[in-house]
């Protein structure tokens, strides 16, 4: 399972108990000491699997940063990794956040 997941409108409304993997549209990570390996290699490759089209890897290590994966012909594809303050687009909507908000021990411009 996922750190955090990204579903339509209508999963939301629903509000099952668990959601099916075709309904995710995004999947994000959030690395920790323990589930680095899982998290870059064994998850990556489910994800992949189960068809979600995009991945994000989210590592707290200063500096704090974010890769970006979308699935291209069953396998994922690198769309950038960005650290500090990121600007992304996510199925036609602009994104910003920073990500060093995410921990308080990450460098502050």
């Amino acid at each position: 399972m996922p750190d955090v997941v990204v579903v339509g409108n209508t999963v939301v409304h629903a509000n099952p108990a668990r959601c099916d993997a075709s309904d995710v549209r995004l999947a994000i990570e959030v690395i920790s000491p323990g589930s680095r390996r899982t998290d870059r290699v064994t998850k990556f490759s489910e994800y992949a699997e189960a068809g979600i089209d995009h991945y994000w890897i989210v590592d707290l290590d200063p500096p704090v940063s974010l890769v970006c994966y979308r699935l291209i012909d069953e396998d994922y594809e690198d769309f950038g990794e960005q650290a500090g303050y990121a600007e992304l687009e996510f199925e036609g909507a602009p994104l910003k956040f920073d990500l060093n908000a995410l921990t308080p021990d990450a460098q502050r411009p």
